[in-house]
């Protein structure tokens, strides 16, 4: 009995377990937060592009934004509405299931396989970017960041203020406390020199899950001076990114977990971390969207935006190819769809697949160790 009591003490106190532990937790208090139904609305929009869907959603109000941002609709909610009769082209956003509709997630992760040279895990990444990485890495260093004094200096001047620079004062913001325990205790905080002076930092910290070794990038900050300019924040957050995995893989971590996007394919930060090497995961996501397709007008809809969604614990992608899109369109308007980490792509044709559609889309998914199936969707 002793030896069986010690056995389930070791196996829920493991890293992992803790981890899943957390996870569950978080879920249980979003379905929570989630059944207040007094903070629920149901109010409409048109769609990003034509405006010819009627978008119904129904859910909290302080999710609304979200859901107009997973959509792709960028203008404010007083945009004009549709005229005349949509009945077949109406689109369902729900909080809640919706029978027959795709469970769209809130965020992914970005997830990069260590346990290679970082050669090899740079290899993917184009021309361009590995030239800038050569020329640039001699003129950055980073170096830890332990006091309190430089840790806050950190969070005021770099971590905070880019984040509102990128999110504005909606931007969510770390506590100087918990930057302190993260820095201090569970993770570490690097500081980014470039030829001697502070332009950026990265916090990050592990996490065990499956029995595996993750290390997680939380955050990343910059200067003001960096950030203003587009061509140095290109470089220094390349670098930035580039010396956190690199010390990932020095120190022997299994993933290089690349933080959290918006579940938007054609998201600026989804791309910019695909284009990295970074494969999509729902993992830590609470948060799901439930939309149901027009009747008509769907590879319309999803040409103008592509939706991930989740299918038996897996995650897809739904793309949409119009009437009237020819096979360069075709090809120019998804060649950064090319995302790893998905179980199946479902490509949503208004009219028949001509010429050597399906194979130009596989090509997108070659690099794969398991690419992604291809499935055909007549549609309207």
């Amino acid at each position: 009995m002793k030896q069986y009591t010690s056995h389930l003490y070791r196996q829920f106190t493991t890293p992992s377990f803790r981890f899943e532990l957390r996870e569950t937790i978080a879920w249980l208090r979003d379905q929570f937060v989630r059944l207040h139904l007094w903070n629920w609305e149901i109010t409409r929009f048109p769609h990003a592009s034509n405006k010819s869907y009627d978008i119904i959603y129904i859910g909290r109000k302080a999710r609304r934004g979200l859901a107009k941002s997973i959509l792709g609709i960028n203008y404010d909610d007083n945009a004009s509405y549709p005229e005349g009769s949509l009945s077949n082209r109406k689109v369902l956003v729900s909080e809640m299931p919706v029978p027959g509709a795709l469970q769209v997630p809130w965020y992914l992760i970005t997830i990069i396989p260590l346990g290679h040279p970082l050669e090899e895990l740079t290899a993917r990444y184009d021309k361009k970017l590995r030239q800038l990485l050569r020329n640039a890495r001699e003129r950055y260093h980073t170096q830890q960041a332990l006091d309190d004094e430089d840790i806050d200096r950190a969070n005021r001047e770099l971590l905070m203020p880019y984040a509102t620079a990128r999110r504005g004062d909606g931007a969510v913001q770390l506590q100087p406390d918990e930057v302190r325990r993260i820095a201090q205790e569970t993770g570490r905080l690097d500081l980014l020199y470039r030829e001697g002076e502070l332009v950026g930092c990265h916090l990050g910290y592990p996490i065990f899950r499956s029995g595996k070794r993750y290390w997680v990038g939380l955050r990343v900050g910059f200067t003001d001076v960096v950030f203003s300019d587009s061509k140095r924040l290109h470089e220094a957050n390349s670098i930035n990114n580039y010396l956190a995995l690199e010390w990932a893989v020095k120190n022997g971590f299994d993933y290089y977990d690349n933080g959290t996007c918006l579940a938007r394919p054609d998201d600026g930060l989804l791309q910019w971390k695909r284009r990295r090497g970074g494969a999509v995961d729902k993992t830590g996501n609470h948060i799901y969207f439930y939309v149901r397709l027009p009747k008509d007008g769907v590879a319309q809809f999803l040409w103008d935006a592509p939706l991930f969604a989740v299918e038996r614990h897996h995650l897809t992608l739904h793309l949409g190819v119009p009437d009237g899109a020819n096979n360069d369109e075709v090809a120019s308007r998804y060649r950064d769809m090319g995302f790893g980490g998905l179980f199946k792509v479902y490509l949503h044709c208004a009219k028949p697949v001509e010429g050597n559609l399906i194979g130009m889309l596989s090509e997108l998914y070659k690099h794969e160790k398991s690419p992604p199936s291809l499935e055909v969707i007549s549609s309207t």
